[in-house]
């Protein structure tokens, strides 16, 4: 094989490849499309009946493509030419019928009816999705051509008014690229001035350098009139030379005529022809293609470092992506329960982050206990509790039908108790507050861990886990709370009410007990008394109550969040950790994707480094 022909047939598998991957749309998204942009293709252009069809069948040497009057092109072909061993059998393969292979060519033709019929209907709508055709021939060049939907001037039955616009919008999308060569059909039967081809070629490429012109139907042209004005360049001059097609005659298609057969009489046509017969080398289809190739060949030597350098480029984002993906997940038990303990490692690393300050969340907790719990314990209705009619009730009530001789203590016991019960309330609810932060910080870590978005099943299990896990350590945190609330009831500190006589002799010289035993005064000095030995006890609670929420709870989910989910894990079989380690089957269509575009652009590269650049 040729240099050429090395090099034509690399960017050929490339853009097959690229296909194959659905790199090729136009996905503005899609980083990847771009090494398609980046390689040179060739579209062919024209109006209706211009004889595009032929021209590529002339190249192909096939008949295979659908024939009709009006609008029979209605979807972009791509047409990639693969050159085989000489006496190697031609096929054909579409890229939606993978793995099937046509070798006989009147079924191609149908089949490109068909998918354009499965897209647009059995009407003359169009569509820009192309669809994808490859060719193995001994008889071919290696190029990639575009036949694309013919222009037209006016819209016909069964065609929408705005046809005309989008045939031209779909045509302009392929040629306005820079890497697009134009392959400008133009019959010689009319005046070169009204060549739709030439025309929309003009404007994209006005200095001419990315367009070849072709004139067909030459044999059809009135006697005594030929087209060397147009053929020489003087009527319409461009960088590269006109070349003249003589296609196959309506006899000679309706006679099935071997495409072969029909390039013979092509070539016979311009030896003999007496106007372009000092031109025959450089007329025909044959010569076409070679032009073709031979230009391909230039500007893909033009272009290599820049599709080295995109490819290079490729490669590191897809290897970069690919490390973010991961490695697909092994089969045995062993390497399953390794991959779930790292994930669990990932998960509590970034939990603890959150608890100790490296990411924010944690100061949620601090929160709970010098914002929450304080307010909560200033609103407690000690007020109403210890009011100068519920003291006097109780005091009352607690001395039965005999009053107290000193002092009530039966009294004074049950206010206290009556208000310790009081901070049970906020004891459970700062339990509560930092459990739900707990929750909240557990569901952010699992939001956090990269490694665990790839499993979703395995998501819900680590959250299950470690939900069951705080609910426990809640449920401790609230006995813990409470039971410090019960030891404040259980045993009151006497000292306290030890001082209160020594206290009132130094204030007040004390009244006859006869006398102020059932006064208010009597009655405001217990309430104060007993609100005195309460505000000790808050100040008690409010630093017994954190350390102990912090004991039970925050510390146990530190050290020992997924202790139990360890402990069950090991117990379960192999089909269990499998569905555990369930991926999304996105995020495996994404890594499948990957690892086949790498493959495709690691091998591009070894190519493109393996070519001999020597002529």
């Amino acid at each position: 094989m040729t240099t050429m022909e090395s090099l034509i047939g690399l960017v050929n598998r490339i853009q097959r490849a690229c296909t194959v991957l659905g790199d090729y749309g136009g996905d503005d998204n899609n980083t990847f499309s771009s090494l398609w942009e980046a390689l040179p293709s060739v579209a062919v252009v024209g109006g209706q009946s211009s004889g595009k069809s032929s021209v590529l069948e002339s190249i192909v040497g096939r008949d295979f493509l659908p024939r009709g009057s009006g609008i029979v092109t209605r979807r972009p072909l791509v047409l990639q030419l693969h050159k085989i061993e000489s006496g190697a059998q031609e096929y054909a393969e579409f890229l939606h019928l993978p793995r099937r292979k046509f070798t006989d060519f009147s079924f191609v033709r149908t089949e490109i009816q068909d998918e354009t019929d499965r897209l647009t209907g059995k009407t003359k709508q169009i569509s820009p999705i192309p669809i994808h055709l490859s060719i193995y021939s001994p008889n071919v060049v290696n190029l990639t051509l575009i036949d694309l939907p013919g222009l037209t001037k006016v819209a016909v039955e069964g065609q929408p008014e705005n046809i005309v616009q989008e045939i031209e919008t779909m045509v302009r999308s392929y040629v306005e690229k820079p890497n697009c060569i134009i392959l400008a059909i133009s019959p010689a039967n009319q005046d070169i001035a009204t060549s739709d081809a030439i025309k929309i070629s003009r404007e994209v490429d006005p200095s001419g350098e990315r367009t070849f012109g072709v004139l067909t139907k030459l044999d059809l042209m009135d006697k005594g009139t030929n087209a060397l004005d147009v053929i020489e360049g003087r009527s319409y001059r461009l960088q590269h030379p006109w070349v003249g097609i003589v296609n196959r005659s309506q006899a000679d298609i309706n006679k099935n005529v071997d495409m072969i057969v029909a390039r013979q009489k092509e070539r016979e046509y311009f030896a003999t022809s007496p106007d372009y017969g000092h031109l025959a080398n450089k007329m025909g289809s044959e010569y076409l293609a070679k032009l073709l190739s031979q230009h391909l060949e230039s500007v893909i030597r033009a272009r290599i470092p820049s599709i080295t350098s995109l490819i290079n480029k490729s490669i590191e984002e897809l290897e970069s992506e690919m490390g973010h993906l991961g490695r697909p997940i092994a089969l045995d038990v062993g390497a399953q329960l390794y991959t779930i303990l790292e994930l669990c490692r990932a998960f509590e690393r970034i939990f603890k982050e959150h608890l100790d300050g490296g990411r924010a969340g944690g100061d949620r907790i601090y929160n709970v206990f010098d914002n929450q719990l304080p307010a909560a314990l200033r609103k407690l209705p000690f007020d109403r509790h210890l009011s100068l009619q519920n003291v006097r009730k109780v005091v009352s009530e607690a001395d039965g039908y005999q009053p107290h001789l000193i002092a009530p203590e039966q009294g004074y016991r049950r206010l206290i108790e009556g208000s310790l019960s009081y901070f049970r309330g906020p004891a459970e609810a700062s339990v509560d507050a930092v459990h739900f932060v707990l929750k909240e910080l557990v569901r952010k870590s699992i939001s956090e861990t990269q490694e665990l978005k790839r499993f979703p099943t395995f998501q819900a299990e680590i959250a299950a886990a470690s939900n069951e896990a705080l609910e426990r350590f809640r449920e401790e945190g609230k006995k813990t709370t409470l039971r410090l609330v019960d030891m404040e009831s259980s045993y009151l500190t006497v000292d306290f009410f030890r001082r209160l006589p020594q206290e009132l002799e130094k204030t007040a010289t004390p009244a006859p007990s006869d006398v102020d035993r059932y006064a208010e005064g009597h009655f405001r000095r217990i309430g104060s008394n007993v609100l005195s030995y309460i505000g000790l006890v808050s100040d008690t609670l409010r630093n017994t109550i954190p350390k102990a929420v912090v004991y039970c709870q925050v510390r146990q989910a530190k050290q020992s969040l997924l202790s139990h989910f360890y402990t069950q894990i090991g117990k379960n079989e192999g089909k269990q950790l499998s569905q555990m380690l369930d991926e999304d089957p996105a995020l495996m269509e994404r890594r499948q994707q990957c690892a086949k575009r790498l493959e495709l652009y690691k091998a591009a590269r070894d190519e493109i480094d393996s070519v001999s650049w020597v002529r």
